[in-house]
């Protein structure tokens, strides 16, 4: 596992170039990319060079928001389907194969059933061109019950639903993105991330929880850096995915008024204080 930087997570707005030297200043070993400017980079640089900035950085390339707008109409949807080919193949060539998007936890649409086929759909062939170009597609669970209420139907919301999820897609490079957040508000465990597989991993979030808020009132944009509360077990949870094997990305999205308005350098540096004081207790 390494710690990953998420500029946008903790409000930053910067370019490659800076996010890369902004992660190596305060201490993260990877940084988050957005994969549309990397492949503008790379026409406009070549790969090699493009690599390099990682490289001679000591920065890992940690992972990419996919680039397919899926839950747009068919028209839209087949059009970024068409252009994923070239982003995935960049994205092998820099040593970056983990992609990642979240999947609503409820529909006012389709009916369970109905909605996970549609799911199914539109995942499967985006599935296929990653494993093509040897990437993997990591899907996020929402668990906060405060979601799914008012809507019509409820849709998946848990680590086993979404494992149920990539496994109907069949292609064998889709899993989770665990955020622990969502894990904590879902009900999960220790326990049951000892039972995933390495593989079934694809990227990890990291964020606290407000004190004195019921787990069923918890409210998804409002958390709290990494460890600051203790709310959610973040030294179980960093352990079990130590000993199942999880080798990626460890990446803060605490939401948190803390970082609002502070300098880049300030902002990731205290992000990177909150994060590095629960690696630490963690002991991995």
């Amino acid at each position: 596992m390494f710690k990953c930087l998420s500029p946008g997570a903790i409000g930053i707005r910067i370019d490659l170039e800076g996010a890369i030297r902004l992660a190596k200043e305060t201490g993260f070993e990877g940084v988050e990319i957005n994969i549309n400017e990397v492949a503008r980079l790379c026409r406009e640089r070549g790969v090699e060079a493009v690599r390099s900035m990682f490289e001679e950085s000591g920065v890992k390339p940690g992972g990419w928001g996919l680039p397919v707008d899926w839950r747009a109409e068919e028209g839209k949807f087949r059009a970024d389907l068409e252009r994923l080919p070239e982003l995935a193949r960049i994205g092998k060539e820099i040593g970056c194969t983990r992609t990642m998007t979240w999947v609503l936890s409820f529909s006012d649409e389709r009916p369970f059933d109905e909605n996970f086929k549609w799911h199914v759909n539109r995942f499967k062939p985006i599935a296929e061109i990653l494993k093509e170009h040897g990437c993997m597609l990591g899907l996020e669970f929402l668990g906060p019950k405060t979601l799914r209420q008012g809507h019509k139907y409820e849709f998946i919301h848990t680590m086993e639903g979404m494992l149920e999820l990539c496994d109907a897609i069949g292609t064998g490079n889709v899993g989770l993105l665990l955020d622990s957040w969502h894990w904590y508000t879902s009900g999960g465990t220790v326990e049951d991330i000892l039972k995933l597989k390495p593989e079934q991993v694809v990227y990890v979030h990291i964020n606290d929880a407000p004190e004195g808020v019921p787990v069923e009132e918890q409210i998804d944009n409002i958390r709290r850096m990494p460890g600051e509360t203790g709310v959610i077990d973040l030294i179980g949870f960093l352990r079990a995915l130590k000993e199942i094997g999880y080798d990626g990305p460890v990446t803060p999205e605490p939401f948190s008024d803390k970082v609002k308005g502070l300098k880049p350098e300030e902002a990731a540096s205290l992000t990177m204080s909150y994060l590095d004081k629960v690696w630490r207790e963690a002991g991995v």
